[in-house]
């Protein structure tokens, strides 16, 4: 059973940064594309960043390209996003996302799913 746990999450002041990780277990990790979604108040849930089983491909939503940055870690089984200059608007629920696709972007591609990890970003 897969399982994605996320952590980092928390209150930073407009300008500042965090770091996300998620830490998965019950599959074959580096088989796996990996990607990061999040979803605000009232909002629908909508793509951040996605990276490929190696780690050489990674795909950023417009609203986030050049402050984010997403990798990962084959050896540990993990994934992190690197929020920089974050924005009041960043502030929502993230979650970390599993998909056996080659390249994944959307919502559908993706089959597990983490409980995410609650950012909040104050002005």
């Amino acid at each position: 059973q897969v399982q994605l746990v996320e952590s980092g999450g928390g209150l930073v002041q407009a300008g500042g940064s965090l770091r996300l990780s998620c830490t998965a277990s019950g599959l074959t990790f580096r088989n796996y594309a990996m990607g990061w979604f999040r979803q605000a108040p009232g909002k629908e849930r909508e793509f951040v960043a996605s990276i490929n089983w190696s780690g050489v491909l990674t795909y950023y939503a417009d609203s986030v390209k050049g402050r984010f940055t997403m990798s990962r870690d084959n050896y540990k089984n993990m994934v992190y996003l690197q929020m920089n200059s974050l924005k009041p608007g960043d502030t929502a629920v993230y979650y970390c996302a599993a998909s056996t696709l080659i390249v994944a972007k959307t919502e559908p591609d993706f089959g597990s799913w983490g409980q995410g990890t609650q950012v909040s970003v104050s002005s």
